[in-house]
């Protein structure tokens, strides 16, 4: 045993325990992410249609996306306006909700909690917002407005391209408040109240300064956790834009790249062009996610 050795067999007897507590976790996400990823990448340079073994084909699939699939490039389009909007808004609003009641008593802090959440792991909202925006006299959106006088004739609002993008933001903007908004509650709860007799000490007097010194520099993990969680969310929207506008919407209006992914592999069996899609949202996650963290960290510093 070399002498370099020597010191890493150490460390390993050190801190066997660890690694051993770390190994069901660790065996799971090499089998269940790193695995399938690298499988994904490798798929993405094949054709592959589940019934005949993959041909490689190099970078075919990425010419013929950028070059030759106008509904891809449209679905990019759709999805970064889709991103630039619930992303920001939906990360903002999880916040100042958490913010604003978690100086409530524990009861209605409760109450409150489970009124904001509930919507984002109800199947009923996809329901309920079809009726809402049903494009016939009896949508409760057209009657409100025909009532108000602001409309003659219904509104087809998922039928219409002007429209259904914006309708399936709005859902899922109210679909939206869900882990981040758990993970943000929970850091202001675990905020050391000492810190803010401190600032007051210090000069801060109201309430923003509290914000912006204090409480956000004592919630990174929580910002950065929700950051992730909502970049990931509207990167990897389709679920909406399927139940209410279709697969596919109409004229692709609301067609997200997670449809266009659906729309090959499950639909098509074109399961190398999938991957090739889904490689190019993988990319555009973690780069906005990186962009994010870097924005983060200048929190309050």
């Amino acid at each position: 045993m070399t002498r370099a050795e020597k010191p890493l067999m150490k460390r390993l007897k050190k801190d066997c325990v660890s690694y051993m507590m770390m190994a069901p976790y660790l065996t799971l996400f090499i089998v269940f992410t790193v695995i399938p990823v690298v499988y994904a990448i490798w798929l993405s340079f094949t054709s592959f249609n589940l019934f005949q073994p993959p041909r490689f084909l190099f970078l075919d699939n990425y010419r013929t996306l950028f070059l030759h699939d106008e509904v891809f490039l449209k679905a990019v389009r759709n999805t970064l306006v889709f991103a630039a909007i619930t992303g920001p808004v939906s990360y903002a609003a999880c916040f100042m909700l958490a913010w604003m009641i978690t100086d409530f008593s524990r009861g209605p802090r409760a109450i409150l909690t489970t009124i904001i959440y509930v919507p984002s792991i109800s199947g009923a909202v996809f329901m309920i917002w079809s009726i809402m925006f049903s494009s016939d006299s009896y949508g409760y959106i057209n009657t409100v407005l025909t009532r108000l006088g602001l409309l003659n004739d219904p509104v087809m609002w998922l039928e219409d391209t002007r429209y259904v993008l914006a309708v399936v933001i709005i859902v899922s903007l109210w679909l939206s408040l869900g882990t981040s908004f758990l993970s943000f509650i929970a850091g202001l709860q675990n905020v050391d109240r000492t810190l803010y007799e401190a600032g007051a000490v210090d000069g801060v007097t109201n309430r923003w300064q509290e914000l912006w010194y204090i409480t956000l520099p004592s919630m990174r993990p929580q910002l950065m956790f929700g950051a992730v969680m909502q970049i990931t969310a509207a990167f990897g929207t389709g679920d909406v834009s399927a139940r209410l506008a279709g697969l596919p919407s109409v004229d692709y209006a609301a067609h997200t790249i997670v449809n266009h992914i659906t729309d090959y592999g499950y639909t098509r069996f074109e399961m190398g062009y999938a991957s090739a899609i889904a490689v190019i949202l993988f990319i555009m996650m973690v780069g906005s996610n990186k962009l994010v963290q870097r924005m983060l960290r200048k929190v309050g510093s």
